[in-house]
């Protein structure tokens, strides 16, 4: 099943343009088998070929597949390739499983929606291209992938475009990504440039061969590729897009914070960790913007109304968490949270847009309230979520992968103290808000009363993913619950082991037992706050100084106040002040020039055949004499 490889990615996009060209002429109950069909395909294939690689590896515990060569020239030889090896079995099995069971979702959750096709078509162009670029076997078919994520993310946020919030949020993410997409494009040119290939493998053998560790050029290479990340995967200080992403519908959220987008900027780092362990003070950086962001977002989750808000901060706080794995060479661990985070985001989210649809659109957890009983199935399940996100101990796959981390935040010998108390830290905090979710929403009076019910496309995937937010963690379980390790020795054969002091390792019980119980001690403030004193709470809450700290947070610490200032305005500035430059005129000509030609051009259309005849004439006489006049 290797060979069929390419089908994994070419199904989605197949998908894609079959939805484009016979758009109009779809009913909706085509659309939805084109679009969830083609992606049950790819993961069918998908499966198939995961299984084949662990069932009989290939040589080395790769497989690279070569379609065609992309261009030649002057050196630059890029070819349609894809690679496979553990790493990218475990990225293609979670984009491709988790999507499909996000397009069912879909099929009944944008059912009444007039751009159902059209809605279709992106996401199918979203799964293509996130596949294309965790299999792209070169780092330039990996950035055309990357900016198919780029393009679909802002189709699907600015989805419904009748609205000028969503298209504002979609330009907004389009704009911010993209300057990390420019230091990524610079860092491929300078790659190229002193390495001669873009090619993954040879160029980490040719970057090990040439350059010595802490080298200024590995330094630059790995600094524009982790700008590049930033931007992707919302970390400090490029994080403001995502929270104003949830502009699009609640299927888009999930994919792009689960599946898709957010984590290209982890597997980008994850993939060329050879040129970070030659820029050990870059991957230092990475591990400390990754702990202030997962600090900055958990805090900034705890004053949310906005349902999805709360659980796009959640997804940066996440990412912040492997972001930190991945600066403290902790390669396989972030991997791991990223699949088990895959599991629980999208259920989240999942079960947000049910509460949403069948509140008949309320957003606002203060306007929720008593949904325990009325909406039974999706409390069980957002349940499930919420615990997994929290790491509650033991039962749920986020303790794990979140233990892992932790641990590996101090046991590495690349990590640290700061490191790890700002690990916990985070883990406390995510405790506090995603229960103040739980009981606010699920418990208390209800201010709003349901108006539909979910059918079963959409609880169907919300039970499979409820399953995996519990039991996606027991493919790693530390060594003192036994060490049942899998998932770590198959990522071993394509990533580096972690090199760890022997101190503080996360290897025992006691050494764990501080996240279990700071896990708890927020699980128990939530619940002491929202459940038993709520109204002490709320009054507390509009005291003065709490209600402008509130703010302070609700608005993402000011950084939109910040950025607008910053770049905003001055470009707007000197947008108003050249606009009467000396370019203008010329411009303005030009396109003058062009009309007149037009108009008198269309003149000449009058619809009288003798003056066509005669205008062919002239014209024929005149080619003889100019072709006659230069023979002689």
């Amino acid at each position: 099943m290797l060979s069929l490889l390419w089908l994994v990615p070419a199904l989605p996009a197949a998908g894609f343009v079959i939805l484009t060209l016979f758009n109009r002429h779809l009913s909706r109950r085509a659309a939805a088998v084109i679009g969830v069909g083609s992606i049950a395909l790819s993961a069918y294939f998908a499966l198939s070929a995961g299984l084949d690689f662990m069932v009989n590896p290939p040589a080395g515990h790769a497989y690279r597949q070569v379609l065609w060569t992309w261009f030649d020239v002057a050196g630059l030889r890029p070819q349609i390739a894809f690679y496979l090896d553990a790493m990218t079995v475990v990225f293609m099995l979670v984009i491709t499983g988790v999507g499909l069971l996000i397009h069912l979702y879909s099929a009944e959750f944008m059912r009444d929606d007039a751009g159902f096709t059209r809605f279709f078509m992106y996401m199918n162009l979203f799964v293509a291209a996130m596949l294309v670029l965790v299999l792209a076997d070169d780092l330039l078919l990996l950035y055309l992938g990357w900016e198919g994520v780029g393009l679909c993310s802002y189709l699907l946020i600015s989805f419904w475009h009748t609205d000028p919030k969503n298209v504002y949020a979609g330009r907004k993410a389009f704009i911010v990504t993209r300057v990390g997409d420019t230091a990524l494009v610079v860092g491929l040119f300078l790659l190229f440039t002193d390495l001669h290939t873009l090619q993954i493998q040879p160029l980490m053998a040719a970057a090990q061969q040439h350059w010595a560790a802490g080298s200024g050029v590995a330094a630059a290479a790995a600094a524009l590729l982790l700008v590049g990340a930033l931007g992707k995967s919302a970390q400090l200080p490029l994080q403001t897009w995502l929270p104003d992403a949830m502009a699009g519908p609640s299927p888009v959220s999930a994919l792009i914070h689960a599946a898709t987008m957010v984590t290209a900027g982890v597997y980008l780092i994850a993939r060329t960790n050879v040129l970070f362990s030659l820029a050990p003070d870059v991957r230092f950086t990475v591990a400390v913007i990754g702990t202030l962001t997962l600090l900055y977002a958990g805090l900034s989750a705890l004053a949310q109304h906005d349902i999805k808000r709360v659980l796009a901060y959640s997804t940066i706080s996440q990412i912040g968490y492997m972001f930190l794995a991945l600066g403290v060479a902790g390669w396989s661990v972030a991997i791991f949270h990223f699949m088990t985070h895959a599991f629980f985001k999208a259920l989240l989210f999942l079960s947000a847009g049910v509460v949403i649809e069948s509140l008949g659109g309320e957003h606002d957890i203060f306007r929720m309230g008593g949904l325990r009983r009325r909406l039974s199935l999706v409390f069980w399940t957002f349940l499930a979520g919420a615990a997994s996100l929290s790491a509650l101990p033991l039962v749920t796959a986020g303790f794990y992968s979140k233990d892992e981390i932790i641990a590996t935040s101090l046991g590495s010998v690349d990590g640290g103290v700061w490191l790890w108390a700002g690990a916990l830290a985070g883990a406390f905090i995510t405790s506090v808000y995603a229960f103040r979710l739980v009981f606010i929403v699920f418990f208390g009076e209800t201010h709003t009363e349901v108006t539909s019910r979910p059918g079963r496309r959409m609880t169907v995937p919300l039970v499979i993913l409820g399953v995996l937010s519990l039991v996606g963690g027991f493919v790693w379980m530390p060594e003192w619950m036994g060490g049942f390790d899998p998932l770590a020795r198959f990522l071993e054969t394509a990533l580096p082991t972690t090199a760890m002091t022997g101190e503080g390792t996360g290897g025992s019980a006691a050494e764990a037992l501080t996240g279990m119980v700071l896990s708890l001690a927020g699980i128990a403030l939530a619940w002491l706050f929202w459940m038993r004193r709520r109204e002490a709470t709320a009054a507390w809450a509009a005291r003065p100084v709490v209600a402008r700290t509130q703010r302070f947070l609700l608005n993402g610490w000011g950084f939109d106040w910040l950025y607008e200032r910053a770049f905003v305005v001055p470009v707007k500035w000197f947008a108003r002040v050249a606009r009467d430059d000396l370019v203008e005129p010329v411009v303005t000509g030009i396109a003058w020039l062009n009309v007149r030609g037009w108009q008198t051009l269309s003149s000449s259309q009058n619809g009288r055949l003798r003056t066509y005849l005669a205008v062919a004439g002239v014209g024929f006489v005149a080619a003889v004499a100019f072709v006659m006049w230069g023979w002689q």
